[in-house]
């Protein structure tokens, strides 16, 4: 039993890290209803940053989280602005593909050897590991502080949204981008802080994962961006609560399959679940089913 619940518990530090991604990705596709398949790459500069702020640049840990938010942040606007902006009222499948392309540019752009470098990094952590045991739980202190931090973050978002005139706008473009302008809200400013907090939530998660999993590299970012996506959509994309309980989901599932059964089943049933999920509800967990108007 206490193997069982140590499990769960690292269940639950991948799935708080999961869900920072999958918040990026459900805030932009509330706002706009776009679908950034550059955010997990954005997770993998956010990683670097603060590998370099930490150990590198001799930065106190929580100096190099908010460092690399804030680079995180900025870069999200930029791609908005560039890739996502001048396509926004043009067909879906425009704004998909130059996701992709952004994608794919941040990945092989930074494994330039001026850049990042195309090969691994192992992450000298900025605090040694240490292991308490709680009625014959072992819990680290990595596990705190990512539960600790990203609950803050949760909350602080939550906030944010529902509490702040920036929030108020973010709630008001995400049902009509018409009628928020009729209102005064300027829409382009709205979504570009959309992509900044989700980008800087993302960066944040980036730097947790590695120093929980200490290896970083440039494409580091697809398969958590992927499953943070997938996360969204399970628990219903477009809704913040859906998007966390998915990252909860998906990281207990992925845990305790490699622990119980095989390392190599932990992605197939992941994304198993997610389809039988969306085959009873395909709106996922906490989504509703809209009616429109024709």
């Amino acid at each position: 039993m206490e193997h069982v619940i140590g499990q769960i518990i690292n269940g639950l530090q991948l799935g708080f890290m999961y869900a920072l991604i999958a918040l990026g990705y459900t805030m932009v596709y509330g706002v706009v209803k776009l679908i950034n398949f550059a955010h997990g790459d954005v997770f993998m500069v956010g990683a670097f940053v603060g590998y370099f702020g930490f150990s590198q640049w001799g930065m106190p840990v929580p100096v190099a989280v908010l460092t690399a938010m804030a680079v995180c942040a900025v870069l999200g606007v930029v791609i908005e602005k560039i890739a996502y902006r001048p396509l926004r009222y043009a067909p879906k499948i425009a704004a998909l593909i130059s996701a992709l392309g952004v994608s794919l540019f941040l990945e092989y752009f930074s494994s330039l050897k001026f850049i990042f470098g195309p090969n691994y990094r192992v992450v000298q952590r900025p605090f040694e590991e240490v292991h308490w045991q709680l009625a014959g739980i072992s819990v680290s202190n990595i596990q705190v502080m990512v539960m600790v931090v990203v609950i803050l973050m949760l909350l602080m978002l939550q906030y944010l949204l529902f509490r702040t005139k920036i929030g108020m706008a973010m709630r008001t473009v995400s049902l009509d981008h018409d009628a928020a302008r009729l209102m005064g809200v300027n829409v382009d400013s709205v979504i570009s802080a959309t992509f900044a907090i989700g980008s800087a939530l993302a960066a944040a998660g980036g730097v947790l994962y590695a120093i929980a999993y200490p290896q970083i590299q440039p494409f580091m970012g697809i398969m958590p961006g992927l499953k943070a996506f997938t996360a969204a959509v399970l628990g219903g994309i477009g809704i913040i609560p859906g998007a966390v309980l998915g990252a909860l989901i998906m990281g207990q599932v992925e845990t305790l399959t490699a622990a119980f059964l095989s390392s190599q089943l932990r992605d197939a049933i992941a994304f198993g679940i997610l389809i039988l999920v969306l085959l009873v509800r395909p709106c996922g967990i906490l989504g509703k089913t809209e009616t429109e108007k024709v």
